[in-house]
């Protein structure tokens, strides 16, 4: 279900900014619309929705809009035109009244640079949006120690901002906006200021966070990295408008136009390509209907020297080799089961492919793909695993 829908949405800077729209409409770029006319262009005709519990980031360079985005969302940045609903209510259209009501309890936002009051405590820093909604102050204080605790910042409650290290600032800022309970989180470009080692932390932190607390997250970056890592879906902007929204894999895998492959050229597609897109078909043997004769056979058509066996529920029992049928064969045995290796190794669907690279140390067999329950789903060779890095994946998932 849709938490957050933007139709059509513009932002455009100066003294005439419904007559640049039409402008716009005609084809006009943001560089034109600066030089004739000394209207800046922030948004361009957007339109999305984010779902309920996804982690939705907005990526791009300087100047792409993305930020001037995120504060149309709660109309800290007044949208020229179009329509955002929140929850199904048009925020656009909602008294000043109704507005701070949203902001108060459904919508909170996490900054670049923290915006922590210095001269409060971490507690009361915590507290403070609860305070703006006339919490009770015993109440208030009870729920800012939990979610510190959340955050991992337990026994700082009596801290200043100027005592902790920039990764904990932003994690008292995270703690402010989960202390609200709000549904939605803002978050502009808020681990950017960070080292890469504490930026990294933060990251986890927010996924960790994320798996218990399920908030409906628009993320804004500059960093693909960062939104391949955290994004669900990840919109990428250009001269304020959405050039392309996809999940990770689809962003990598097809790019919209030049200027997203460029973006994504050097991305470490090791993290980010998962089993999903470069697994093979299943094929498999099933040992309630497979003898020693049937295995021989597939392995020969197929060209394979060794096969994954399944029951008939296709659960993965193991792994057989053509040497090892062929000895049955040779002793006149149609004892398959007796010949299955147990040994092989197993990983999800939505394994990255740096986490499967090391499997292969460990076994001289394909690995397989399995669900939960684990059925196979598809294999993986090491040559679809060099495909994979090499951005050539050619899937072929049998169902």
């Amino acid at each position: 279900m849709a938490k957050i829908q933007v139709k059509n949405a513009y932002k455009v800077f100066g003294s005439a900014p419904m007559q640049m729209i039409s402008f716009l409409e005609k084809g006009e770029k943001k560089t034109d619309l600066l030089k004739k006319y000394k209207h800046s262009v922030g948004v361009n005709n957007v339109s999305f929705s984010v779902n309920e519990g996804e982690i939705f980031v907005v990526m791009g360079l300087s100047g792409s809009g993305k930020s001037t985005l995120i504060r149309c969302l709660n109309r800290l940045i007044e949208p020229t035109s179009g329509e955002i609903y929140i929850d199904n209510e048009k925020i656009t259209q909602v008294s000043s009244a109704k507005l701070r009501e949203i902001r108060r309890k459904k919508i909170a936002m996490v900054f670049q640079n923290f915006a922590l009051l210095p001269h409060r405590t971490v507690l009361e820093n915590v507290a403070f949006g609860l305070e703006i909604q006339k919490v009770d102050v015993e109440e208030r204080k009870k729920k800012a120690i939990e979610m510190l605790e959340v955050v991992g910042l337990k026994g700082y409650e009596n801290a200043k901002p100027k005592e902790l290290s920039g990764g904990m600032q932003q994690r008292v800022g995270l703690a402010r906006a989960l202390a609200t309970d709000a549904d939605i989180l803002l978050m502009d470009e808020a681990f950017s200021a960070l080292d890469p080692l504490i930026r990294k932390e933060m990251q986890n932190e927010l996924l960790s966070l994320q798996t218990k607390m399920q908030k409906t997250i628009v993320f804004i970056t500059h960093d693909l990295d960062e939104a391949l890592k955290i994004g669900d879906r990840i919109a990428i902007m250009k001269d304020g408008n959405i050039v392309q929204i996809g999940e990770p894999e689809e962003i990598l895998n097809s790019p919209a136009d030049a200027y997203v492959r460029e973006f994504i050229q050097d991305v470490n597609r090791t993290k980010i390509v998962s089993a999903s897109s470069i697994m093979r078909s299943s094929e498999s043997i099933i040992l309630e209907k497979a003898g020693v004769r049937t295995a021989a056979k597939k392995m020969k058509d197929l060209e394979i020297s060794s096969i994954f066996v399944t029951d008939k529920h296709k659960t993965l029992l193991g792994i057989i080799t053509i040497d090892k049928v062929s000895e049955l064969m040779k002793e006149n045995r149609d004892d398959l089961k007796s010949v299955i290796d147990t040994d092989i190794r197993t990983v999800g669907v939505d394994t990255s492919i740096d986490e499967i690279i090391p499997l292969f140390l460990q076994s001289g067999y394909p690995v397989a793909v399995v669900d939960d329950e684990n059925k196979l789903k598809g294999i993986i060779f090491k040559s679809t695993v060099l495909a994979g890095i090499a951005g050539k994946e050619e899937v072929s998932i049998d169902s």
